[in-house]
């Protein structure tokens, strides 16, 4: 296998660009980097409590 760039059509914005791999060429990587990226957020923790109708299995219950 070649590490020799593939000149190729970039599938995304369609002008010739010239890769090692086929995909979007580098300008529409960055676009899209900056574009789809989020930060991760904190998420709440919240425990389960489970409804009145839902009762313990036979097994969990057994003495």
């Amino acid at each position: 296998m070649s590490d020799e760039p593939t000149e190729y059509e970039c599938p995304r914005c369609g002008r010739m660009t010239s890769e090692e791999y086929y995909g979007p060429c580098t300008e529409c990587r960055t676009t899209l980097r900056m574009t789809i990226t989020k930060d991760a957020e904190q998420v709440a923790d919240v425990e389960y409590v489970p409804k009145m109708n839902v009762t313990p299995n036979a097994v969990a219950t057994k003495d």
